[in-house]
């Protein structure tokens, strides 16, 4: 951790909602006038593209079905943590980015004058000077593992977290909808990842300090036969702190503010799902202030 140069990650599996959050950050930066080094974490994934199917392929011809990329073989987690640790240090770090799309590629391709395709990744940069703080958005913000602790690197580790069948309902609508994807073949990757997501993904979420549990209020039984997804309207936000007197939250000033909120526990509030983007404004501006202020 690092009083200097604050460094915040959000942490999520893939489907979890996190580039919501991403974007509620957004417009926290901007209102509170910051500028993140924003770090994506997908580009700490180990294979490109080509190299995880083949390797998929590689590990299933040998009768291994679970080999994904929630797992440390897919991924550079001592990457991650060396890359908070440095920012913490210096304010820079080295940063790549995972090519998504044609558009993403194009883009990258005019800036290095490369011929970088989807599914590749950019060369590591060393950037970050001039950045108030680093924003990490993606699976791996708090893992930690025999070797390698990621999490104690983060000055504030924020989990989203939607109970399991809300976000493979999320995840099924998204593949289809971006990626073409069939029902059955979304279905056979999260059986495929389950064991790295019990270990490598719900695990983290011990290590969160605040983590933000979207719960369905309409059947969500069987989520792969779900028409469509469940609206924010249709859900409640379970807001859990791991030590509320460190930020020092006060939660009757907070049911005050969200209009419809209560306690559950000593620990956590419950927001409709509408007022979850509030919620976050209300209960992150402060903390993330406070963070850039000591930094000073």
């Amino acid at each position: 951790m690092s009083k200097r140069h604050p460094v915040i990650a959000v942490t999520g599996s893939s489907g979890a909602g996190t580039t919501f959050v991403k974007s509620a950050f957004e417009h926290i930066f901007l209102r509170e006038q910051l500028t993140p080094l924003i770090v994506e974490g997908d580009s700490f994934h180990a294979l490109d593209r080509a190299a995880m199917r083949a390797e998929v392929a590689k590990r299933e011809a040998a009768g291994d079905s679970f080999f994904s990329h929630f797992g440390p073989e897919a991924n550079l987690f001592d990457k991650i943590a060396s890359t908070f640790n440095e920012y913490g240090k210096s304010g820079q770090c080295d940063r790549r980015y995972y090519l998504h799309s044609e558009e993403e590629a194009e883009e990258h391709n005019d800036r290095l004058g490369s011929k970088l395709s989807p599914g590749e990744f950019t060369p590591w940069e060393k950037i970050g000077k001039g950045t108030d703080l680093l924003f990490y958005e993606g699976l791996h913000g708090a893992v930690v593992t025999e070797t390698v602790n990621v999490s104690k690197h983060a000055d504030l580790k924020i989990g989203v977290v939607p109970n399991v069948n809300l976000e493979w309902i999320q995840k099924i609508h998204r593949d289809k909808k971006e990626r073409g994807y069939s029902a059955k073949e979304t279905v056979d990757t999260i059986l495929r990842r389950l064991p790295d997501y019990i270990n490598f993904i719900t695990t983290q979420f011990s290590e969160t300090d605040i983590n933000f549990q979207r719960i369905a209020t309409v059947d969500t039984s069987n989520p792969f036969i779900a028409r469509d997804v469940p609206t924010p309207d249709e859900s409640f936000v379970v807001i859990r702190f791991r030590n509320p007197k460190q930020y020092n939250i006060d939660f009757v000033y907070l049911t005050s503010m969200i209009q419809g909120s209560f306690m559950s526990r000593r620990n956590t509030i419950v927001v409709p799902g509408g007022k979850m983007s509030l919620a976050m404004e209300v209960i992150l501006c402060p903390i993330i202030g406070d963070l850039v202020s000591a930094a000073k």
